[in-house]
């Protein structure tokens, strides 16, 4: 098995999970990297995206992991020079590397919100937001398979850190659970809304900078 270290940036946010598995397999195909296939009635490519980005949501982090056919005569050091040059803009492969660790043990990841407030941030929101986030319960909206549930997201993420770069901007950086149960940092922007709907920010974007497995470390 071999896992790629790869980016999502850009306009190739707005790519979904699906369209981003085709957009792969096709890559490896134009880069004459043929991937093995399963074995049984409908076999596919051995492709999986260990923790696939809601669309919208850009990331530095994201990885895959694949095989192979034995027939394809590869390292995984040229795995990257050989996918790039036909990968669209915004996705680029950083690392590829032989083995890894066990999926399951992907447990946190560190994101970023950036809240972009187009009349200039209002007076004290810095201060305000970040003694929201340290309150014992917030309890907001999350829509699931069988429908809205009301979810405590302070489980779910350690401290939060806000930062001002700019008279219009306000950062968030979170280290937040990946796995059973992922917390959606998006859903740190919907409790600014239910509880200080004064510093509602116009626009959010989300980033995903890295991830980690239980003992806060990179995974890889």
């Amino acid at each position: 098995m071999l896992r790629m270290l790869f980016t999502k940036e850009g306009g190739a946010v707005w790519i979904s999970h699906l369209d981003l598995m085709r957009l792969l397999m096709r890559a490896f195909r134009r880069a004459g990297l043929m991937l093995k296939h399963s074995q049984g009635y409908s076999p596919h490519p051995e492709l999986s995206i260990l923790l696939p980005l809601s669309v919208g949501v850009s990331s530095v982090c994201e990885l895959a992991d694949f095989e192979l056919a034995e027939d394809c005569e590869a390292s995984a050091e040229e795995i990257p020079a050989r996918l790039n040059p036909v990968l669209p803009e915004g996705i680029r492969v950083l690392d590829c590397r032989e083995g890894g660790l066990k999926a399951g043990k992907l447990a946190w990841l560190l994101a970023q919100l950036t809240l972009i407030y187009d009349g200039g941030v209002p007076e004290r929101a810095a201060e305000t937001i970040g003694e929201l986030f340290r309150r014992p319960s917030l309890t907001v909206e999350k829509h699931g398979k069988k429908g809205p549930v009301e979810l405590d997201i302070q489980p779910l993420h350690r401290e939060v850190t806000v930062q001002r770069p700019d008279d219009r901007t306000l950062v968030l950086e979170t280290v937040a659970t990946a796995q059973n149960p992922t917390l959606n940092p998006m859903l740190l922007a919907a409790a600014i809304e239910k509880y200080l709907p004064e510093y509602r920010p116009d626009f959010v974007r989300c980033h995903r900078l890295e991830v980690y497995d239980v003992d806060v470390k990179p995974f890889r």
